[in-house]
Order: C-alpha cells, then structure tokens, then sequence
C-alpha cells in the first residue's frame, strides 16, 4: 500500500490513451490512494464516467454546471482536496490552454486553482509532440513548476512508430510513488508519542482520569508517519482509531503503564512527542472490589506518578530530541517555559483552555511553540490535524534543518 491515505486527483483528457488512464486509477486504489477523476468532455469519447467511477469508487466529475440536477462542481474544493494532481493523457488541445491559463472546462479551472503539485502525461502523434509550439508549451509548464513525465517511444495510433506514447501506467505509478517517496524528510527515523488520558483505577469501577481524548497525539502520529516516521503510538484510553502501516500502537491505561512502555522503547528511538495528559497523581491501594456507600467514605490516598517527560529529558542521548506539552490556565508562557526548563525537554508546546476552540475534546487548538534557545512561533485556532502538521514541520525546521 505505498499510497495509503494520499488523495490523487487525476485529470483524463480527449486522447486515444484515456482507455490507459482506467488502469492507473485501478493501480492507485490497488496502492492504498483515494482517487477521484476529472473528464474532459472530449475524453468521454473514449472513456466512460461509469467506469471510471466503479474503478475509483468515487463519482466523476467532467461538468462545471450539472443543468440537469443544478449542482455546480467545486473546482476551488477539488483542487484544495488533492495531495497530487495528476494528468494522464494530456492532450495538445488541453497542454496549449493550461500553459496560456485558459478556463473553459472543469479541469482547466481546477488546474488553475490546485495549490498542491501537478503531474503531467502529455500523448499525442509524433509530430505533434516534436512540434516547437508543443514543445514550447511544455517548457512553460514546467517552468512553471509542474512535473513533466516524459511519453514514451512505440507504436502510435497513426501507426507511426516514435516519441508520443503516453507512458505505460505502471510508470507512471512509478513516478507518483517517487513524488510521495521524497516528501518522506522523517524516513529513517523512529518516534515515541505517547496520547491520549490516563486511567488510575479507585477500584475495579471507579478511576482517576481528565477529559483527554487523544485527538492530538493520535494526528501527531498519523503525520510523522506520512512523512516516512516509524512512530510507536503509545496511547491510553482512547476511541480514536489509527490504520497508517508505519504506527505501531501501544495500548495502555495507567500512567505507570505508559511510562513502563515508553521506558522499553527509548533506547531505539531518535525522540520522543509526550503529548499525553498523564495523571499527576495515582491511587496508591486501588480496592480489588468495588467500593459500596454502605462501607462510608473511603479514605483514598494518592501518590505520585512517574513524571515521563522529565524522565525522558534527563535520559536522553545528545542525538535524542524531547518534546513536551504544557495545558495551562493561568501565567501560560511563564510556566510552558518553566516545564521547557525543569523536564530538559528540547521544546514545548503550550496550549491553553482560556483559548476558545482549544484543550481536551477539540476539534481545534491553538498552540505557541518554544525551544531552549529562545524560539518561540504562534499558531491560529485550526483543526488539530493540521495543527500537528505545524508542529512536525517546525520541528523539522528547528531540529533538522529541513
């Protein structure tokens, strides 16, 4: 599943080579991608949306304007859904109007409005791929920034043999695979988050624990290991669900747990994420057998839980980074910094519950970041998924220089 969970859009123009284009959609699902298609409405002559749609599992696009249901189609939305747009056959007709910004179909308007990366697969005979007007529009688009794959020598639908074919799908799956593969700035590296809350059992009912649902952690990991991370999820309770083949879940419930798990692993890894809200305080006598109201009210005493975060920062190798959290109510950045100080994390990350939209349950966060050095960045209010993708790529930036 090399692809899993990328989002490829592919555009299928008016060329003979579209009947190609079914079998990349089928090798990119087989591959893990979520697909959809864009049509031209020249290339619904050679390709028809039923299949494409069956093959994808999603519907087709090809209208800017259905008149018939009077929906419109998104192409603003489509372009900001993709990781990867992808061109496969690019047409002469439709090569002339991306590169002179023409907008007369759906594809070319949401060509026009993709802010992610766009892969090209020009086909067509082999005149019209050595003409200088071709050629022309194809420096433009790669000069423009987009990735050109080469079409291939063979037999052409002229019957001309030569340079024109659109590349074989498998190539281009090959080349896709690559795209992604050099986004991977994490490959070769190992990470410990550790997510989620902490359960401290008052007997075998009861518990001590906050409102942490390991949404936080759970994204954390789920973008390192996108960005080719070997990532050990340590997770306490939690619903929040993980399938990225690079995670390698840990499920625990107590803090003592949490740090027996994180304490096996450390030694491997290149840093450790502490974003679990571990309980500061466990039961130390749990009762064997639920406490009834009858027996009065129990005397429960608590002790303290192992402090991982400090653990880890006083542990670590020179090599090794440490990355705390800090929830905090009141004097926010003067106790981030003070936690920054005392656990000899590396960074620390500060949210705070007077944030509207941030803390336990979220959707959203807000989150100031800062290092031993004096660094500090600001972050807005946004979901925390991409909230994690800050995080990972400053660290890239302060850590690894990427």
């Amino acid at each position: 599943m090399m692809l899993k969970g990328k989002k490829i859009l592919i555009g299928i123009t008016g060329s003979i080579a579209a009947y190609k284009a079914a079998h990349l959609v089928r090798l990119c699902v087989k591959n893990g991608a979520e697909v959809r298609v864009i049509l031209t409405p020249n290339a619904q002559g050679f390709v028809t949306p039923l299949t494409l749609s069956t093959l994808s599992k999603n519907p087709v696009y090809s209208e800017l304007f259905n008149a018939d249901t009077g929906e419109w189609a998104n192409h603003v939305d489509l372009g900001l859904w993709a990781d990867l747009m992808v061109i496969a056959p690019l047409s002469a007709s439709t090569l002339a109007k991306m590169a002179t910004a023409q907008s007369d179909n759906l594809l070319l308007t949401t060509y026009l409005s993709a802010r992610c990366p766009v892969m090209v697969a020009p086909a067509m005979d082999l005149d019209m791929y050595k003409h200088p007007e071709v050629v022309r529009n194809l420096d433009t688009l790669k000069g423009n920034g987009n990735l050109i794959i080469p079409a291939e020598k063979g037999e052409l639908a002229s019957g001309l043999e030569g340079e024109g074919r659109m590349a074989e799908p498998e190539h281009i799956l090959d080349y896709i695979v690559q795209f992604f593969e050099e986004k991977l700035t994490w490959k070769g590296r190992t990470y410990i988050i550790t997510s989620g809350p902490t359960y401290e059992p008052i007997d075998p009912v009861r518990f001590i624990g906050n409102r942490s649902s390991g949404k936080m952690g759970v994204a954390l990991a789920e973008v390192l290991a996108e960005k080719g991370a070997q990532v050990i999820l340590v997770s306490g309770p939690s619903n929040i669900k993980t399938s990225h083949p690079r995670i390698h879940r840990i499920d625990v419930e107590t803090g003592k747990q949490m740090f027996e798990a994180v304490q096996t692993h450390f030694n491997k890894v290149n840093g450790i994420i502490c974003a679990a809200a571990v309980a500061d305080y466990t039961v130390e006598n749990p009762a064997t057998q639920k406490l009834k109201k009858e027996e009065g009210t129990p005397e429960i005493k608590l002790v303290k839980n192992p402090d991982i975060l400090k653990w880890c920062g006083e542990n670590k190798t020179l090599s090794q980074i440490v990355i705390g959290f800090a929830l905090e109510t009141n004097d926010e950045e003067i106790n981030a910094l003070k936690k920054l100080e005392n656990k000899k994390a590396d960074a620390i990350v500060l949210n705070s519950l007077n944030n509207p939209g941030a803390g336990f349950n979220a959707d959203t966060n807000k989150i100031t970041i800062f290092d031993r050095s004096g660094k500090k960045i600001d972050f807005e209010t946004e979901s925390k998924n991409k909230i994690a993708e800050h995080i990972v790529n400053t660290l890239e930036n302060w850590f690894y220089n990427v």
